[in-house]
């Protein structure tokens, strides 16, 4: 099933397909040095310490051979020295800056180019950071597994194709099935390349150039996703580096999988109202919506919350006190 809702600045939503459109321009490469921000040297911390390759192979054993244990650890390591600060300023202007810890350079990658109008300053600016070295390597290792349990799930889900409930035939497909849509929709700073499609590519189903564009300044720095979407498909790291960058980063209303998972996260009053609460529930209202507040009877969700279970236990825990059904969740 491909992923239906995919988060960047510029808002876009497969199936009702709300598009919000953002006014951008600046493309240039500006080096920065934030304050109080210094290089970290040897900056070597290892995914592998608690997913082994006879794991990997035994959560995965029908994969696509694309597909490798090697090339996750080291989509998953090249991807821990980034982090990404973005702020908003009014309601749709962006700033990207993209930080590589190995170096500490902080560099520029979006800036819209209503950034410095006075109406954009007159309220104060909203700002959060994405730190891609946190995934499932926070200092409890039981969140840790429930969080790589969580990822893999969803992505066992998207990309299977197989036996109910047998829950062995996850990372089979390397793009969705029909690839003769083009996933166009209109964007100021991530404009579509003339010729190139963008449906749904890797483990979580990348779509649409806004989403490749975006995920491509946190993941490069630049715009090599969305002048060559290809890539997701030909190359396993990039892949796997799709699938993170999504699992990792909020949407524009919602939190990212990432920080339900190690309980960052908690429900506000609205949140409460339409029944959200921390918990592998809480993923899928972030990745598919359209499989929540449907009951408990929902074949997919039921599939994703058995491959939780399933991976669970591949890792050596449990999670009793999983809220694990978004079959009361509404989507946002």
């Amino acid at each position: 099933m491909k992923l239906k809702i995919l988060f960047t600045p510029t808002i876009l939503l497969a199936g009702a397909l709300l598009m919000a459109s953002v006014s951008c321009g600046n493309t240039g490469r500006n080096n920065i040095t934030e304050p109080g921000q210094s290089p970290i040297k040897g900056y070597n911390f290892s995914f592998s310490h608690f997913l082994s390759e006879k794991q990997f192979n035994e959560m995965f054993p029908l994969r696509d051979k694309f597909y490798t244990y090697a090339a996750f650890i080291k989509a998953v390591n090249e991807l821990m020295p980034i982090s990404v600060k973005v702020t908003k300023r009014a309601t749709s202007v962006y700033q990207l800056i993209r930080t590589d810890k190995t170096t500490g350079k902080a560099t520029i990658v979006r800036q819209d180019v209503d950034w410095n109008e006075n109406w954009a300053k007159q309220k104060p600016d909203s700002t959060y950071t994405i730190d891609y070295g946190t995934f499932c390597a926070g200092p409890n290792v039981t969140i840790n597994k429930r969080e790589l349990a969580a990822f893999f799930a969803n992505v066992a889900h998207e990309t299977r194709h197989g036996q109910n409930g047998a829950y062995n035939d996850g990372l089979m497909f390397t793009h969705e099935q029909n690839t003769s849509l083009p996933y166009i929709a209109e964007s100021d700073e991530y404009p579509p390349v003339a010729g190139k499609k963008y449906y749904g590519r890797g483990p979580l189903q990348l779509s649409y150039n806004g989403n490749y564009g975006y995920a491509s300044d946190c993941i490069f720095g630049n715009k090599t996703l969305l002048n060559n979407p290809d890539l997701i498909e030909q190359d396993p790291v990039t892949a796997f580096k799709a699938a993170i960058y999504f699992w990792m980063t909020p949407q524009t209303h919602k939190p990212s999988a990432h920080d339900v998972m190690i309980g960052k996260w908690q429900p506000n009053a609205m949140d409460k109202s339409k029944g959200r609460t921390p918990g592998f529930g809480m993923t899928i209202v972030i990745i598919n919506p359209i499989e929540c507040n449907q009951g408990e009877n929902m074949s997919s969700m039921n599939d994703r919350i058995g491959y939780y279970q399933h991976f669970l236990t591949k890792l050596g825990i449990s999670d009793p006190n999983c809220a694990c059904s978004c079959g009361k969740m509404q989507p946002y």
